[in-house]
């Protein structure tokens, strides 16, 4: 058996001991200082600074499901991060729907890089055309990203969406996520 020299060892435990005293908050070791901020590190990325483009694949008639995906551009010239989930909500004229997180979906923390793009997907199903009872006439979607209070909208240009009980629309959003590659 091979044994390790002792100024290995102590150094390893050093270096356990000095690692311990730095602390962890329970973020993984990703948490900045007050001075990490000004030194290039990154926050939320700012509403008014990125791109978007809509994608749908729209559902074709009532009860049918369909996917809205947005896809948001960084370019605001420095990195950004973002942890969870959009809050996205459904404009119906006199009423807005909070759309719910995807009960499956696991949010995670992303560093947007400059140009680079992130995304997440509405999934609805449509509802009956005229009938107030089961299904909303939803105009714009609003959104905003987690970490901000800026919203961003977009026309709802995808049929009318079904409902579950009075103001709970057939529909979820997923996480964060990278785009692209």
């Amino acid at each position: 058996m091979r044994t390790l020299p002792i100024t290995v060892t102590a150094l390893a435990a050093t270096l356990a001991l000095t690692l311990t005293a730095c602390g962890d908050d329970g973020d993984g070791g990703d948490r900045k200082e007050a001075g990490d901020r000004k030194s290039g590190a990154t926050t939320a990325c700012a509403a008014d600074k990125l791109g978007q483009e809509v994608v749908a694949s729209e559902a074709p008639a009532a009860g049918d499901t369909g996917t809205v995906s947005v896809t948001l551009t960084n370019g605001s010239g420095a990195d950004c991060t973002l942890e969870g989930f959009p809050s996205v909500a459904l404009d119906a004229g006199a009423t807005s729907l909070s759309v719910a997180p995807e009960e499956a979906a696991e949010p995670g923390r992303l560093t947007v890089k400059q140009d680079e793009t992130f995304s997440f997907t509405i999934t609805y199903v449509r509802g009956p055309a005229g009938d107030a009872t089961k299904s909303a006439a939803v105009r714009t979607v609003k959104f905003a990203l987690p970490g901000t209070d800026a919203e961003l909208s977009f026309p709802w240009k995808y049929g009318e969406v079904a409902l579950q009980g009075q103001a709970e629309p057939d529909a979820s959003v997923t996480a964060l996520q990278r785009a692209g590659d």
